[in-house]
């Protein structure tokens, strides 16, 4: 098992959504983040009774060492309550992926620039060139 996770968070907005992404990766307590675009349905039970609402489904990758503050982060940020924080292992992954992952959280002191600039270079190759 790697130091690595992935980190599920629901939010009530697309808004919302991006500015907790963009907030978390700023701050380099992940390295990426997805949006999942599309609202999910979520049926849940809140205060005795069973809800349901759209919400937008983040995908966070990061390590352990950074979750305590990340979830506090995501905590301070949040418009819920109780926001949906659940981390699970990656078990493994692409050795260069994990590696880039790593540098991505890390201090700047800490990281490999080197790496983290060829990782960055192979990242943007390949995506479409009319791609945003």
């Amino acid at each position: 098992m790697t130091s690595h996770i992935v980190i599920f968070v629901t939010c009530g907005s697309a808004a919302e959504a991006r500015k907790l992404a963009r907030a978390l990766v700023e701050r380099r307590l992940a390295a990426c983040v997805n949006i999942l675009q599309a609202p999910v349905e979520s049926i849940y039970r809140w205060k005795g009774s069973v809800e349901s609402a759209k919400e937008y489904l983040l995908l966070i990758k990061s390590t352990r060492h950074q979750f305590p503050a990340l979830r506090a982060e995501i905590k301070r940020l949040h418009s819920y309550d109780v926001p949906e924080i659940i981390a699970l292992p990656i078990d493994a992954g692409s050795p260069d992926y994990l590696a880039w992952l790593a540098a991505s959280v890390s201090t700047p002191r800490e990281s490999n620039p080197a790496k983290a600039k060829s990782r960055n270079a192979r990242h943007r190759k390949s995506r479409p060139a009319n791609a945003r």
